[in-house]
């Protein structure tokens, strides 16, 4: 009996061990089975507070590409300053990012440009990237880049004949411009192009921080300005709550570049979605993930416009919203 003891106890000894074996080579084999984490980094000119990277997380899932599963997402913001950009791009390429999304204006996609030509970049912004040289071509863009141009800065022109519309009684208008804006000399040239169609004078005011778009707000409303334009801006967007209460605080009808402002209390937007403008930016990220070049994807070019109303606000400053611009709108905030 005591010799069948000792058998018995080495029998289930060298099974223990056995089965140590087993779970060990499970846990190899089940780490081997483990998606690999690619790391993208995510940097805007603005805030966190802007819907942006829910669409490129959008667009990253349709791609094939979760977040916290088999990518990572390194996210930077600039808060509207512009000088921080190189710095934070340089963080993100010390991290060995596999992509570098440039969004939020086209000083961050020509800062990613200066900072790295060897990691891929998917830029979105409202500029002509030929312009800016970006790419070589829309169709063949050449080198490392490529993206996402939805046109908003060339659309100054096509809001202020809305606002007409909107506000026919107006005997002056108003525009609200970003002088650092690498985009402000087109701005100003479209905006007086839509100025001699609208045979109105127009007071362009400058602002680039907190302090100078109160003042200019404060001038507008003392020349009793009859509608103000805001130009599209990264900064301005990520000033958009207290812009829009400007507005409502001095009854300056006022039109802007995204729906995200109407929502805020905007009397009327027209431009692209934003939130659909990077999830095309982050489906191209995740083809590059899975080995397309960039210099082969061609830039997306967004062609839906979107016009949204706020009706509430318009009630209150006491406009009514004809119904040919009701009948024309994407949107009617009720």
């Amino acid at each position: 009996m005591k010799r069948s003891y000792f058998v018995s106890a080495r029998l289930r000894r060298r099974t223990f061990i056995a089965l140590l074996g087993g779970a060990s080579a499970w846990a190899v084999m089940a780490r081997a089975q483990q998606p690999e984490v690619s790391v993208v980094g995510f940097l805007n000119s603005g805030t966190a507070r802007s819907p942006a990277a829910t669409g490129f997380r959008q667009g990253l899932s349709q791609a094939g590409f979760d977040e916290g599963r088999n990518v990572l997402v390194e996210y930077r913001y600039a808060e509207g300053h512009y000088d921080r950009l190189p710095a934070l791009i340089a963080d993100l390429v010390s991290r060995k990012v596999a992509v570098l999304a440039a969004g939020g204006g086209v000083y961050t996609a020509l800062a990613a440009k200066t900072v790295s030509a060897n990691i891929p970049v998917v830029f979105a912004n409202g500029s002509d990237p030929l312009r800016f040289g970006l790419v070589e071509s829309l169709n063949r863009p050449g080198g490392n880049m490529t993206g996402v141009s939805f046109f908003t800065a060339t659309l100054e022109a096509k809001r202020l004949g809305l606002l007409k519309e909107l506000v026919p009684t107006a005997r002056s208008f108003g525009v609200l411009i970003n002088p650092t804006n690498a985009n402000a000399d087109t701005q100003l040239k479209d905006i007086e192009e839509g100025g001699r169609v609208l045979a109105r004078p127009i007071a362009i005011m400058k602002a680039s921080d907190d302090r100078e778009i109160e003042a200019a707000f404060d001038v507008m409303a003392q020349q009793q300005t009859g509608a103000v334009l805001v130009a599209s801006d990264p900064f301005f967007f990520g000033r958009r709550e207290k812009i829009v209460a400007l507005a409502g605080h001095h009854r300056l009808p006022t039109i802007y570049e995204w729906r995200e402002f109407a929502q805020a209390g905007g009397l009327a937007s027209y431009g692209t979605n934003i939130l659909e403008a990077y999830r095309f930016a982050g489906i191209y990220a995740g083809r590059i993930l899975k080995g397309e070049k960039p210099s082969d994807l061609p830039v997306v070019q967004s062609a839906k416009f979107e016009f949204v109303i706020n009706l509430q606000t318009a009630k209150a400053l006491g406009i009514e919203v004809s119904l040919g611009l009701s009948a024309g709108a994407d949107e009617i905030i009720e």
